[in-house]
This record gives structure tokens, sequence and C-alpha cells, in this order.
């Protein structure tokens, strides 16, 4: 066990103390669940119930991404994480950049070339009987994206755009029964590997924005795509 520390430990970003993640813990009695049933639970739980949307930035503690109740790839992963390890589930995080055409549709106009051409991303690997599994498909809700595939219910193939990059489109593979799971895998540009916890990844990896663009995402162009967002999974 002692070789797992590394993967169960809590950090700065991994808050799995805080109150408000144990009293998530608590009335959903996840604690009480078999391993396979936990996953699958927190899985299903960060992936609809924490919607898909935009917060002030990445690297953002636990806490505050369930209390803001949506994130993206990195943010959601940061929860996922701090959920896993708070009942005794290894779990690491896998580094990324990803294009942004990805993105295109939930960024628009101006602030989509004001953008990096490539954005970091990450998925959550899980120790389970004795195998590392990707999660990634957790990113997105599932209200979101039927939204999304009735309007663009003539493609049957490859997808790229509104934060989904999938060759699969109409059923891509973010149902988890023991399996890796992806809905952006599709869009992946360059690999930084594995990290022990988010606090390092991000450190050694921020988004490639300068200071007043990093400002302007924060206070402008994240409250622009979390409206398009809404829109979609309105319809």
């Amino acid at each position: 066990m002692n070789n797992m520390y590394h993967y169960l430990e809590q950090t700065e970003l991994l808050n799995f103390n805080h109150s408000a993640i144990q009293s998530l813990i608590r009335s959903r009695n996840w604690a009480s669940l078999s391993v396979k049933e936990q996953i699958l639970h927190v899985y299903n739980y960060v992936r609809d119930e924490i919607e898909f949307g935009y917060n002030r930035g990445d690297d953002i503690q636990a806490s505050e991404v369930l209390q803001d109740g949506y994130g993206q790839c990195n943010t959601k992963g940061i929860l996922f994480m701090a959920l896993l390890r708070a009942l005794g589930i290894p779990c690491r995080i896998h580094g990324f950049t990803i294009h942004k055409q990805l993105q295109k549709g939930a960024m628009n106009g101006w602030y989509y070339h004001l953008s990096p051409k490539e954005i970091i991303h990450s998925w959550i690997e899980v120790l389970y009987n004795d195998r590392w599994l990707n999660m990634e498909g957790f990113i997105v809700d599932l209200p979101y994206l039927h939204k999304l595939q009735q309007k663009f219910k003539q493609c049957t193939g490859s997808f790229c755009g509104y934060g989904v990059a999938t060759d699969d489109f109409q059923n891509p593979s973010i149902f988890w029964n023991e399996n890796d799971t992806y809905v952006q895998k599709e869009g992946i540009l360059q690999d930084f590997g594995t990290f022990d916890n988010p606090d390092q990844f991000f450190t050694l990896h921020p988004q490639k924005l300068n200071l007043i663009k990093r400002m302007i995402f924060s206070h402008v162009v994240r409250h622009l795509m979390n409206r398009n967002v809404r829109s979609i999974r309105r319809g």
C-alpha cells in the first residue's frame, strides 16, 4: 500500500477533506458500496450532475468545482479525483494539449481567435483491478450531449467541436463498465504523460495565456462560452 500513497493523498487542489465533499459522500452513501459501484456512481455524478461549463481557471480546488456545479475536462477531473481519493481509490492525472478546434461552437468570434492553438487538457486514470483505466467521458453531461447530437443529427461519424472530439458522435464511449471512456480524445495533440496530482501538472503546464488574456478569459470569455453551452443544452 505504501507505493499507492501518492495516488491517494490530499493536495491543495484535491481537498477531499473539505466539509462539502465529505457531506456529499455521506449523503450519497457511497462509502458503503463496492469499489466498482463507487467508481460508477462518482463517475456518473461528475458527468451529469456537474454540468459541462467553464470555471474561472483550471487550477481550482475540488470544493470550488463542486460549489460551481459545472466544469470542463481539467476541473471536472479535479473533482473526480478528489471524490475517488476520499473513498480510497487510487488515481492520477494524464496531461495533454488539444486543438482549439474542439472548442469551436462553445468558443466563437474574436475570443476563438484570441485563444492559443493548443489548449491544456487532461483525463484521469483510475487503478481498478490492477489496471489503469482512462477516464475522459465524464466531461460532457448527457443532457448537453443529447441536444448536441440532435442539433447535428446528420453526423454519424467523427465530430469535433462544442467540447466534443470523437470518432463516433452518435455513440461515444462515455458509459463506464470497467472500461476506458472518452469524449475529447480525438482532439489530442501533445502528450505530457502522467502526474501524481493536478497540482504538479498545472504548475508545469499552465494554459498558454499571458496575464491580460487570462483576465479576459476569467472575467469575460468563459461567461460567453457558458452562455453558448447553456443555449445548446436548452435546445
